[in-house]
């Protein structure tokens, strides 16, 4: 999960806002911060007391856009108290809803294009486990097409979704090495 450290140096160490977060699902020690500057809101809660960090948040007004990363650990306990306060565990604001990132890198860069005015992709990045056998398969199909392993992931996993009738989704594609997991 994201650390303070990170966040910081996302917002370029501009903290404009700090509370005390009023919910309950992130335990009694719960404080955000904020970064607000011109189009956009970065914001990260995180427990005062031990650093861990429950989620962070970057809106951008000026494309009507949303993302969070919330600590898997505490999700559930997060859309539990969204629906027990009858509100969509997913709505940023107004019509607009939270696209939820998986990916640290994926939420820190485009906070940090936000925070620095520049343009960032919109796609969400999916981390894939490979065991070291299927990733060198992987490796060599891609080598023998001239593209790079994310590209071809990302072809094949297109591919599935078009075969499968499954609605295509906007995704960029990372293939993570981990010894020794499937």
């Amino acid at each position: 999960m994201i650390t303070m450290q990170q966040f910081m140096e996302t917002i370029d160490y501009r903290v404009t806002d700090s509370s005390e977060y009023l919910w309950q699902c992130f335990g009694d020690n719960a404080q955000t911060l904020g970064s607000n500057g011109s189009g956009y809101t970065i914001n990260i809660t995180f427990d005062c007391q031990n650093q861990t960090v429950y989620e962070m948040e970057a809106h951008d007004y000026v494309n009507d856009r949303a993302y969070r990363l919330i600590n898997p650990d505490f999700a559930q306990a997060y859309r539990d108290e969204a629906v027990s306060r009858n509100l969509r565990p997913d709505e940023a604001y107004d019509d607009v809803d939270f696209v939820n990132l998986e990916c640290d890198e994926d939420i820190l860069e485009k906070a940090q294009a936000m925070v620095r005015g520049k343009t960032y992709d919109t796609r969400v990045q999916v981390p894939i486990t490979l065991p070291d056998d299927e990733l060198l398969i992987l490796m060599k199909m891609a080598h023998e097409r001239d593209i790079t392993l994310n590209e071809l992931v990302e072809n094949m996993l297109e591919q599935f979704m078009r075969e499968n009738s499954i609605e295509k989704l906007p995704a960029k594609i990372t293939a993570n090495k981990k010894k020794g997991r499937k």
